[in-house]
């Protein structure tokens, strides 16, 4: 029985292993920098909480500290997913 798959198949996209290494290397460095400040939140609301009562903006210090750790989220990704589009794999 023929396939029930109407459209052509795509070729496979070329790899690249330098821009896949690079890519790789760059994420883990990023994944680190996170790491750091997630470590940070946790290690002060565990051994110093009374820290986290202070009011920052408006907010208390966890609140805030919570949604920084969202937004260095969102910046990190952004920030890898442009030096991961670089033909150069970042490189210049």
């Amino acid at each position: 029985m023929p396939s029930l798959d109407n459209y052509p198949v795509t070729p496979p996209e070329p790899r690249d292993p330098a821009a896949e290494r690079w890519n790789a290397r760059l994420g883990l460095i990023l994944f680190a920098v996170y790491l750091t400040g997630y470590a940070a939140f946790v290690l002060v609301n565990a051994f110093a909480p009374r820290l986290m009562d202070e009011t920052v903006g408006g907010l208390n210090a966890a609140t805030a500290s919570g949604f920084a750790l969202i937004g260095e989220a969102v910046v990190l990704a952004v920030v890898y997913a442009a030096l991961c589009r670089n033909p150069n794999g970042g490189r210049r």
